[in-house]
């Protein structure tokens, strides 16, 4: 396969990948789910660590999931902070995705 075979692979799997993230942060809706947790399951499904932190990273910069501290609650960046100190929940942007209420190319749903 060559390059641009496998750059147009890689795409297609960061949008399968995004939606992927995003409907197993939902399952506990109203709270935080332990990124750790969420990564657990997902590599189970065949998603490596570094195709989840590309997925958190771009869901948390388009505002569709908050990212916090466990231990303090706080908010923080994916950029700044051990993923295995984070947890997460969707926003409303999030839902409204999930709803259908909201269209990104980038996110399979």
């Amino acid at each position: 396969m060559d390059n641009l075979g496998k750059h147009a692979l890689r795409a297609g799997s960061f949008v399968h990948n995004n939606g992927k993230v995003l409907r197993t942060v939902n399952i506990l809706r109203l709270k935080y789910n332990k990124l750790t947790g969420v990564q657990s399951v997902l590599e189970d499904d065949g998603i490596a660590e570094d195709e989840f932190l590309d997925s958190v990273n771009f869901l948390a910069e388009e505002g569709y999931i908050h990212l916090r501290r466990i231990s303090t609650r706080e908010s923080a960046a994916l950029a700044d902070t051990d993923y295995t100190a984070l947890e997460a929940k969707l926003t409303g942007k999030g839902i409204r995705l999930l709803a259908g209420g909201v269209k990104d190319d980038m996110i399979e749903v």
